[in-house]
C-alpha cells in the first residue's frame, strides 16, 4: 500500500464510516453497505474487509462510549481511524443537504466525511490516538465518581421536602454514597500515584488546582504540554474564535471544547484569583483596563491553562516570578 493514501495500482484507496449502535455497526466503504454485530466476532469481520478493500481513513461517531471497543480494535489492526463529534457530523449532513437521519443513511455520510478528511492537508490531527489503558481507566474512575456526586446531590435535595418515612431511606442512600465516593477516591489516588504520580505532582504546586482539577486535566486533557498555548486553549473551548465577515468585525467568543475541563479550570480559576499571586494580578490588571468581568475571567482561565501547559512540557514546578513576568508581557 501506498502510505500517501494511494493503492498499488495508483487509484485512490477507498474511506469507510461507520454508525455505531448499541447492538450492530454500519459500515459503507465505496458502494458497499454492510450491518455486522457490534462485538468481538463483528470487529474482526468487519477489520478482514476493510484489509481487503485496503481502506485508507475510518470515520466513526462518538455515541456515548458503545464505540468504544471497535475504535481500539480497528486501531490494534494499524486502521487509521477519526472519532468525530455527534454534532460535526451532523453539521457535515447538513450541508450536503441530507436531513433525514437512518442507520444506513449516516453510515454513507461519514464516509463522504472521511473522504475529505483523508485528503485534508492537517489530517494527522484528526485521527484519534491509540487508547492509553491507564488513562482510560482514570477516565472512568472520574466519570463514575462524578455520576455518585450528582447523585448525592439529588438525594440531598430530595432530603429537604421529604416526609419523615422517606427521609430514613434517603439517609441510608446517602451513607452508601459517601462510601462509594471515598472509595472510588481511594481508587483515584492509587491509580495517579502508580502512573501519573509526577504529573500529578507538578499540578499539585499550583496555588487554585485542586485534586478534581488534576483529575479532570490528567484524565480528559492528555494533550497537555504536549501542544503550543493557542491549541491547548482551543481544545479546552477557551480560545477566542473571530466571527468577521467583509467589513464587520465581530466579537470574540469562546465556543466548543471539552466541556468537563472547562469547568475544572472555571472552578480552579475562581480559587486561583483569590489565592494565587500571578493569575490575582492578572485578573486585576484586565479590570483596570476595562475588559468586563466575564472576558476577564475567560483570559485567566485561558492564563491558567497556558501556564499549567508549560509546565508540563518543561516538567517544571510552578514559578512565582517566572509566570508573574509572563503574565505581565501577554
Amino acid at each position: 500500500m501506498n502510505p500517501q493514501g494511494g493503492a498499488a495500482q495508483g487509484r485512490p484507496r477507498p474511506n469507510a464510516g461507520i454508525d455505531v449502535s448499541k447492538q450492530h455497526i454500519d459500515v459503507c466503504w465505496e458502494s458497499n453497505q454492510q450491518r455486522l454485530s457490534n462485538d468481538a466476532a463483528g470487529w474482526s469481520e468487519l477489520i478482514a474487509r476493510l484489509k481487503v478493500a485496503e481502506v485508507d481513513l475510518v470515520i466513526v461517531e462518538a455515541t456515548g462510549g458503545y464505540e468504544r471497543g471497535l475504535l481500539l480494535a480497528l486501531q490494534q489492526a494499524d486502521i487509521s481511524v477519526a472519532r468525530v463529534n455527534p454534532r460535526q457530523a451532523r453539521d457535515f449532513a447538513k450541508a450536503l443537504g441530507i436531513l433525514a437521519k437512518t442507520d444506513v443513511l449516516d453510515a454513507r455520510t461519514l464516509r463522504d466525511f472521511a473522504d475529505v478528511l483523508a485528503r485534508h492537508p492537517d489530517r494527522a490531527k484528526f485521527i484519534t490516538p491509540l487508547v492509553d489503558e491507564r488513562r482510560a481507566l482514570l477516565t472512568a474512575l472520574m466519570t463514575r465518581r462524578r455520576q455518585l456526586v450528582e447523585m448525592r446531590v439529588a438525594e440531598h435535595q430530595r432530603l429537604e421536602l421529604a416526609t419523615a418515612a422517606a427521609a430514613r431511606s434517603i439517609r441510608m442512600v446517602l451513607k452508601t454514597l459517601d462510601r462509594q465516593i471515598e472509595q472510588i477516591d481511594r481508587d483515584i489516588d492509587q491509580q495517579m500515584d502508580q502512573h501519573f504520580k509526577e504529573q500529578r505532582r507538578l499540578l499539585d504546586s499550583v496555588k487554585g488546582i485542586g485534586p478534581i482539577t488534576t483529575l479532570t486535566l490528567l484524565a480528559a486533557l492528555p494533550e497537555l504540554g504536549k501542544l503550543g498555548r493557542k491549541a491547548i486553549a482551543k481544545l479546552a473551548g477557551l480560545a477566542p474564535l473571530a466571527d468577521d465577515s467583509g467589513k464587520r468585525r465581530g466579537v470574540r467568543r469562546i465556543w466548543g471544547g471539552r466541556a468537563d475541563v472547562r469547568t475544572a479550570l472555571y472552578m480552579a480559576t475562581l480559587s486561583a484569583m483569590r489565592y494565587n499571586p500571578v493569575i490575582a494580578a492578572y485578573y486585576q490588571r484586565l479590570q483596570a483596563a476595562g475588559k468586563p468581568k466575564k472576558v476577564a475571567m475567560v483570559a485567566c482561565m485561558r492564563k491558567l491553562l497556558t501556564i499549567l501547559n508549560a509546565m508540563m512540557r518543561d516538567g517544571a514546578t510552578w514559578d512565582t516570578n517566572r509566570h508573574a513576568v509572563a503574565a505581565q508581557i501577554a
